[in-house]
């Protein structure tokens, strides 16, 4: 088994359709969505490495220095699944985007670190 990093992201543009919600049926749609998001974690529990989170606002460091920036970047969660396809489709319909207003969620493996 390999270990996989999702990123949860979401733009300020993936908030369309909410403002035109009422407060009510946003947090019925905010229940919804958690009840969801915890279904798929426990459904997932044995594949989970880091149930990881959201995500807060981001710090850019270059030779210039340090800086506010910004990313689409919302959240993550550390996962092990045969084969990186296999691991993408753990992510069809999930909460974050299928009820909640997320863009996608983006797979990558987390890879070894090379050795001399």
């Amino acid at each position: 088994m390999k270990n996989f990093l999702a990123m949860y992201l979401g733009t300020p543009g993936s908030m369309k359709g909410w403002e035109h919600l009422s407060e009510e049926e946003r947090q019925e749609r905010i229940q919804e969505g958690m009840a969801a998001w915890g279904d798929w974690m426990e459904t997932n529990k044995d594949i989970l490495v880091e149930a990881g989170g959201p995500l807060g606002k981001t710090k850019r460091i270059d030779p210039a220095g340090v800086r506010d920036t910004s990313n689409n970047m919302t959240g993550y969660v550390i996962i092990k699944a045969e084969t990186h396809e296999a691991a993408a489709k753990l992510f069809e319909r999930h909460p974050h985007f299928s009820i909640f207003p997320g863009d996608c969620v983006e797979v990558m493996e987390c890879m070894p670190i090379p050795t001399l």
